[in-house]
């Protein structure tokens, strides 16, 4: 059985309340179970953080004994050299995943410091982007 675990940054806690006409109205933690329904035959875990040290501290912890990491490291996939560093450094295949399409927004959100060393990146198809990146670990 698959092992993947989706790994939130910052704000991503706030789904369902956070800029709706952007991210939706489903909070994370919903979405997640309907994940769970879809995939009965893969461990899917989840974390989140808003903290760039903790993030870093969890992706070392699953980089090496994980089938699977999806990423959407939110703000900090723009200006975290660290968080790009680990991805770097980690055995497990990351997939970069992101709820808006980063491209149709401000400028500064056009740089990731993960994409470089991710398996690939996910981005603009809403929650379903979370789907996707399951889909491409099958």
């Amino acid at each position: 059985m698959k092992k993947i675990i989706i790994i939130n940054g910052p704000n991503i806690n706030l789904l369902g309340k956070r800029e709706p006409e952007i991210y939706g109205n489903q909070t994370f933690k919903d979405f997640f179970k309907t994940l769970q329904l879809k995939f009965p035959n893969i461990i899917l875990e989840h974390y989140q953080s808003n903290i760039e040290g903790e993030l870093i501290d969890k992706l070392q912890d699953v980089g090496f004994n994980y089938d699977g990491i999806i990423l959407n490291a939110a703000a900090y996939t723009h200006t975290s050299v660290g968080l790009g560093d680990v991805v770097k450094a980690i055995e497990t295949p990351v997939v970069e995943v992101h709820i808006s399409n980063t491209f149709s927004r401000e400028e500064f959100r056009h740089q990731s410091f993960i994409s470089p060393s991710a398996k690939g990146v996910i981005l603009g198809f809403g929650l379903q982007s979370y789907e996707l990146a399951i889909q491409s670990f099958l």
